[in-house]
């Protein structure tokens, strides 16, 4: 628990401090290089199921990928930048798994081992959907209008219901969620943690106006980067928002569970004291963030 807490007290002022300040092409490397870290945890772990992966190729179209983000994250409008990012996401989705067969089916054949291919191919397109694309979703988010505000609520939403769930599950849970995925995992501390991620996050975007006006007075934003009087969201659309935040953010946690499960570990790796391993850290964020983009992206179009 010590290890837990310090990590996290070093952790989060410093993320916080890249969403604030940091430009896109800073914000996309970090992502980038966030999201390669958890595949080559989710890489490891498939091993455990007797795929051997194709590292190399894994890594080296997710680092293209997040080239095109960092260029389509720099100095373009908010909806030039958004449509740029569905096109690429787009595009990037409907070749990997064309390029990655073709990578398996080249090495594969020169091993004379066919019956590996199409499991390896299969691991990487998965490792490029569900780690990559949230990545660089997280991205865009930035860089929508209020992107500060909005990649902040994302955050927290996410970091309250994860808080709550644990601290009343423990305390008060008495029936379990999903005992064989995820034994600790409770009703009680699954509904506690959609309250909390409601509350907070609509406390949050309540008070955008005022705390985009504090950040701006502290040189921590520029004025495009906060939430400022008409743009600030009913209360009915934040709340159902939030709610669908933690539900999505629950299910890709016991997704991580589950992918652990399987292969028989309890953390994915070992790079965080007190947290497990990158993937850990990030599970729940993977599923949150397309949603919070989605909705960033459908008040963009309106």
């Amino acid at each position: 628990m010590i290890k837990r807490v310090a990590t996290a007290v070093v952790l989060i002022p410093l993320v916080l401090l890249l969403v604030l300040k940091a430009p896109p092409y800073v914000l996309a490397l970090v992502a980038g290089a966030v999201a390669g870290l958890a595949i080559a945890e989710f890489l490891k772990l498939v091993t455990s199921y007797g795929v051997q992966p194709l590292t190399l190729a894994t890594y080296v179209f997710v680092a293209i990928f997040f080239v095109f983000v960092i260029v389509a994250s720099s100095n373009l409008t908010p909806l030039v930048e958004t449509t740029a990012l569905v096109y690429g996401v787009t595009l990037a989705a409907a070749l990997a798994p064309f390029v990655f067969l073709s990578v398996a089916m080249s090495m594969r054949m020169k091993h004379d081992n066919l019956t590996s291919g199409y499991p390896a191919a299969a691991a990487a397109v998965f490792a490029f959907a569900y780690i990559a694309i949230p990545m660089a979703l997280l991205v865009g988010i930035r860089q929508q209008p209020a992107g500060a505000i909005w990649t902040i609520y994302t955050l927290l939403a996410v970091w309250a219901g994860d808080i709550f769930a644990y601290f009343v599950g423990k305390s008060l849970g008495r029936h379990r969620m999903s005992p064989h995925i995820s034994p600790k995992k409770t009703w009680e501390g699954a509904a506690a943690s959609i309250v909390a991620s409601v509350i907070v996050g609509t406390l949050w975007i309540q008070y955008a106006s005022a705390i985009s006006s504090a950040l701006l007075r502290a040189g921590l934003i520029e004025r495009p980067d906060g939430m400022w009087g008409l743009e600030q969201p009913r209360l009915w659309p934040i709340i159902l928002l939030s709610a669908a935040v933690n539900i999505a953010a629950q299910l890709g946690d016991l997704v991580e569970s589950l992918i652990k499960r399987g292969a028989g570990v309890k953390d994915s790796g070992t790079i965080l004291p007190g947290h497990g391993g990158m993937l850990d850290r990030i599970d729940a964020m993977l599923f949150a963030v397309p949603v919070v983009w989605a909705y960033g992206a459908w008040r963009l179009m309106q």
